[in-house]
């Protein structure tokens, strides 16, 4: 707040310095359009006038030095027919009584009027001519004007730079209003962001993707990543799980690196980071976002361009008068689904088939109940009381635009507020930006931007379990909620009932748990920048640019006896416990531009850029975590009573330094060509291995140009692209070349039975060879439009090629050490993309358009490690199956798929011979699935090596990681005043390991009193032999990943969909507004899928090498708003 009040008295003091400003002008014989020119150039006014008035004008001849310029402007036009008025920042001059009577004035009338927009912002200096004569008059800088008309019958024709012209008979109306609509040149017009520079749509070379802003803020999301997915062909977006707060994993094009991140690199006004900082950004101060895919587009940005380049641009200032606008909705939110679990006949019958002595006792003796009585008791529904009632989501957001041509100003605020739909769980940022855009002079120009804000999301993430229990598995929250008795017992509130006593894991109430948890974590970031732009010399500027990227992150835990990570459990050796911890981040960078354009005879032009940039990143960390708190009741404050079980303090950083060069030429814009150059060192890498160089070239043919596709009348426009390029990775840790050395607090040892010492041991090996992962692309790309470009498609094939790989392989463990840094792998990703925009119906009344888009990419490991053919990836699971290996990267197969054992269903009675104990022995023709006593009913798997028992050798490829093809579907309806937008988006082809199944599809451990899916109901009996289902107890051995738990991920959903209301004009006009929408927004409403989790978009232990896998995920959320958007 102090910094947007600063800055608007900034703003006032600029107006009040203008006012009084000095002029200095020596002229002699000089027209007034030319001393009007001159004043210009010198102050912050511009000049209002019509050319017939300054006919018969006198030549002016002053000489003045450092005068006011109210008396420069009055020794101008002293003995001229004219006078003048200063309005805000305009100079209006006109006749001298301009409205005196005449025999021609008698037969006149005045007609006054405003001109506005699309969205009802005021144009200034619109030109208004009576058609077929010399009278005209340009409107002021709120729009309006005043001219006088013949008759009646008079044409009033309006026109403005980039919009259309239109004409209006006067008839009998004294007052008129003109909205204007922006002319389709300017929309070729369109410049794109490349980085490091614009250019023409029409003349893109590379493969870039522009989202459609007006579409995606009409998501009610907290960052511009939450509504990206389906947007841009080949864009990867999804999520761990519903979180709120968290991140989203962006993969463009495919993964390039196994073992280290495939995030794409994010430059945001101008300012390049690799961590995704745009959650500090309100979707709405958003101007565009371009998506740079190929290597032509992203090589400028050599080292860390190879994942692709996401460009922000935020909103600037626009000229004319202050404009205030509010947007602000609430809504709610609800998870998009709950599982159906057993009901207490169910449940109590289940428990009778798992241990029927404890069972007995505990829900039909003890009680006194049987177990039809059951049928009649109502269930504890933890779903119910875990996900509640709706969640609230509050979303404002306010802004302030306007200025000059010299000085162009934007003052925004937001606040974002979402109450998570798990009790004690949500996220929240509060959000301030200041921009100013300053015209010093004719050469010189100032651009300073300003981001501030506080960040706060909190509760337990669900994903994640208490590290040191035995049993990890049953500390999830999902795994209570699901899990936890659903039968009320007497005496006992259920929310008060810390935990079931006849539960043999450490499974504890959720709600209590969930309730009476700390886990906060806030972080506040200051991101600024500011560049300078020189125009020294004819087609030459020179741009500096220098900004700053502060956060500090505040991560605050506690845990006491009423929770699951405080309870004294014989495992919980820490007791009540917490921690406290702070982060910091500083990045600074440095940015030298120095860019000459030319256009040569008028067909040729050159665009030439050639910089450095210099950066630096700094991360320091440090805090301590507490344990046996005595104290609980004090909190986070109490923590100093404890004894100290860790202790981080750590600092780290890194540099960056580069020089960067591109060529632009294009002949009569229709052959294009650009190359590029980057040379980068870090300082990740050790001497000899820091400098990494990538080139990078496109070429494009503009056929529709050409006269052979002129004479095609349905064509509008066609154009081939062709780009290869090299772009490289440095994304591994800041010293990976030196050998590091471990001291862990608490750890210890005694030599001699003396003073235990201590203990330090080497932790990770340096390699002095590492050097940059690099990628060449390959890009073919065709643009073509069709009837009056009602028909827009782009179609691209590429293919990249990533090698030198930064591994983290492994090596045998005789080494000391179990992985090692290596340049070694190669990984291949190609594909097509196909975007096709249509407007397929549009009438004066309503219009209807469409975008769709698909990608394919089909990832394909080429080499691994030396002699290495396959990489087993393992996941965090219970201790015998994190030994399993699930996933498999073998060389021709992409990085990622499913191994384990095929499911066959279960073993049924005919498998069996029955002995003269009536007890049943395996016949001896069928294969064993490695259990010492196969019973009828238990779960069967394949024998594939046909030896007669399922082991390790039997393992096989089941189920594919990687979607076949991604997409979206954007529609958009528009009648009258109303419009509705409607997005869908998919993935297809992907599996995923839904391992809840495992512990409540057949209670993979057998712990009592643990309930179970309703789909478990039907498991196998002697009376009913299905084969999906096997037996209670029948799970057979432990650590065995299957595909009966893999499922189609495939899916389809309903992302966004959005109506809104316009007001009139005239209810405008009347409430003196500039414009007033209403509407109402739905994001996630519904989804098709046969996936039968809680949603289909999850990977909870998400990395290249272990996607799909599901396990205690946070449920997604179904948001419903309603809102309104006033401009004042």
């Amino acid at each position: 707040m102090k910094i947007i009040v600063a800055f608007l008295v900034i703003c006032f003091q600029i107006q009040a310095v203008a006012r009084s400003q000095t002029v200095t002008l020596v002229v002699e014989n000089t027209s007034l359009k030319e001393v009007f020119k001159e004043i210009r150039r010198q102050t912050a006014f511009g000049f209002l006038y019509k050319e017939a008035d300054l006919r018969g004008s006198k030549p002016v001849a002053v000489s003045m030095k450092n005068k006011p310029l109210s008396e420069v402007l009055d020794a101008c036009l002293r003995d001229q027919p004219l006078t003048y008025e200063i309005e805000k920042n305009f100079v209006i001059v006109k006749r001298k009584n301009s409205i005196s009577k005449s025999p021609i004035a008698d037969q006149t009338r005045e007609v006054t009027g405003t001109v506005t927009g699309e969205n009802n912002e005021p144009l200034p200096a619109v030109s208004v001519v009576v058609k077929g004569t010399s009278i005209r008059a340009v409107s002021d800088t709120q729009g309006k004007f005043r001219i006088h008309v013949p008759n009646r019958e008079a044409v009033l024709v309006f026109s403005y730079l980039g919009y259309s012209a239109q004409e209006r008979v006067v008839a009998n109306d004294n007052n008129i209003y003109i909205k204007l609509i922006r002319a389709i040149s300017e929309i070729e017009e369109v410049v794109v962001n490349i980085g490091y520079g614009e250019v023409k749509k029409e003349d893109l070379t590379g493969a870039v993707g522009v989202v459609n802003m007006e579409d995606l803020q009409k998501a009610p999301v907290a960052t511009m990543e939450h509504a990206l997915a389906g947007r841009i062909a080949g864009v990867q977006v999804s999520s761990n799980d519903g979180q709120p707060g968290e991140g989203m994993n962006i993969v463009i094009r495919g993964g390039n690196s196994l073992t280290q991140s495939n995030a794409p690199l994010y430059v945001i006004d101008g300012f390049p980071t690799e961590d995704a900082i745009s959650g500090i950004l309100n979707p709405k101060d958003i101007e565009s976002i371009t998506i740079l895919k190929d290597a032509s587009a992203t090589a400028i940005y050599g080292s860390r361009g190879a994942n692709g380049v996401i460009v922000v641009e935020t909103k600037k200032g626009k000229v004319g008068i202050p404009a205030l606008t509010y947007d602000g909705s609430v809504g709610f939110q609800n998870v998009t689904k709950k599982i159906e679990l057993l009901n207490p006949y169910e449940f109590v019958k289940y428990q009778l088939e798992t241990n029927e002595a404890i069972a007995t006792y505990s829900y039909l003796t003890g009680p006194e109940r049987t177990l039809e009585d059951y049928h009649s008791i109502a269930p504890i529904d933890w779903q119910d009381k875990m996900f509640g009632s709706a969640a609230p989501l509050h979303i404002h957001n306010v802004s302030l635009t306007g200025g000059t041509p010299q000085t162009k100003y934007t003052v925004s605020g937001s606040l974002f507020d979402q109450t998570g739909v798990i009790v004690n769980s949500g996220y929240s940022r509060y959000q301030g930006r200041v921009l100013l855009d300053q015209k010093i002079n004719d050469k010189l120009k100032l651009f300073v931007n300003v981001n501030a804000s506080k960040e706060s999301s909190y509760g337990q993430p669900v994903s994640s379990s208490r590290s040191n229990s035995g049993q990890a598995y049953s500390t999830y929250l999902m795994y209570q909620i699901w899990g936890y008795r659903p039968i009320p017992l007497e005496g006992i509130i259920a929310e008060e009932e810390p935990l079931d006593d006849l539960a043999t894991d450490e499974r504890f109430n959720p709600y209590l748990s969930a309730s009476n948890e700390l886990n906060k974590r806030m972080r506040n970031t200051l991101f600024a920048n500011a560049r300078v732009n020189y125009a020294f010399a004819k087609n030459f500027d020179l741009a500096i640019r220098g900004g700053i990227n502060n956060r500090t992150l505040l991560q605050e835990s506690f845990y006491n006896e009423l929770t699951s990570r405080g309870y004294p459990f014989a495992s919980n050796t820490r007791g009540v416990n917490g921690g406290l911890y702070n982060t910091y981040y500083n990045t600074w960078v440095n940015e030298n531009l120095l860019t000459y354009r030319n256009r040569i005879n008028k067909n040729n032009n050159v665009n030439v850029v050639v910089g450095t940039t210099f950066q630096s990143n700094e991360s320091k960390r440090n805090g301590y975590a507490a344990q046996r708190v005595p104290n609980p009741e004090l909190g986070v404050s109490g923590l100093d009573w404890g004894e100290l079980s860790s202790l981080a303090s750590s600092v780290t950083n890194n540099t960056l330094v580069s020089f960067l060069s591109r060529v632009n030429y294009n002949y009569k814009s229709k052959y294009l060509f650009t190359a590029s150059f980057r040379a980068d060192a870090s300082s990740k890498f050790a001497k000899g291995n820091k400098w990494g160089y990538f080139p990078s070239g496109a070429f494009a043919w503009s056929m529709g140009k050409e006269d052979f596709i002129k004479k095609l009348s349905f064509v509008s426009d066609a154009k081939l692209r062709v780009s290869y390029g090299i772009t490289g990775n440095n994304r591994v840790g800041d010293f990976p070349w030196l050998s590091t050395l471990t001291m862990p607090y608490a750890h210890y040892y005694s030599y001699n039975n003396q003073t235990p010492l201590h203990g330090i041991f080497p932790s990770t090996y340096g390699n002095e060879d590492l050097k940059w992962e690099s990628t060449e692309q390959m890009d073919i790309g065709y643009d073509l439009s069709l009837f009056k470009e009602r028909i827009n498609l782009t179609v691209d094939l590429y293919r990249k090629n990533t090698s030198d790989l930064l591994l983290d392989a492994v090596v045998p463990y005789s080494t000391g050490y179990s992985t090692i840094f290596k340049n070694i792998g190669k990984v291949r990703n190609e594909g097509v993309e196909i975007a096709l925009n249509t407007i397929n119906y549009k009438t004066r009344n309503f219009e209807w358009s469409s975008d769709f888009n698909i990608a394919f990419n089909r990832n394909k490991v080429l080499a691994l490690a030396e002699d290495q053919e396959k990489l087993i990836s393992t996941v965090s699971f219970p201790a015998s199956y994190t030994e399993a290996q699930l996933y498999l990267a073998k060389v021709g197969e992409p990085a990622a798929t499913f191994f384990g054992y095929q499911w066959e269903g279960n073993y049924q009675l005919e498998d069996f011979d029955v002995q003269p104990d009536e007890s049943y022995r395996l016949k001896s023709h069928v294969p064993s699935n490695g259990s010492a006593n196969v019973q009828p009913g238990d779960i069967k798997y394949k024998d594939f090596n046909g030896d007669g028992i399922v082991n390790d050798k039997d393992r096989v490829y089941i189920g594919r990681a990687i979607p076949i093809h991604i997409g979206g579907f954007n529609n958009n309806f528009v009648y009258k005043n109303f419009a509705l937008n409607v997005f869908f988006q998919w993935s297809y082809g992907n599996d995923i390991f839904n391992a809840n199944r495992d512990m409540f599809e057949g209670n993979l451990y057998s712990r009592n009193n643990l309930n179970q899916y309703a789909t478990y109901a039907n498991r196998w009996t002697p009376e009913n032999p299905n084969n999906e289902y096997f037996r209670s107890g029948g799970q057979g051995p432990t650590g065995m990943f299957s595909s009966r738990i893999i499922e189609d991920g495939s899916y389809l959903r309903l992302k966004t969909v959005s109506l809104s209301y316009r007001f009139s004009d005239n209810i405008c006009k009347q409430l003196k507004l500039k414009g007033i929408d209403v509407y109402a927004s739905a994001q996630n409403l519904y989804t098709w899928t046969n996936y039968s989790g809680m949603d289909p978009e999850v990977s909870v232990q998400n990395k290249t090498l272990t996607p799909g896998f599901d396990y205690s995920a946070y449920p997604r959320e179904r948001a419903v708003t309603f809102g309104v958007k006033v401009s004042l």
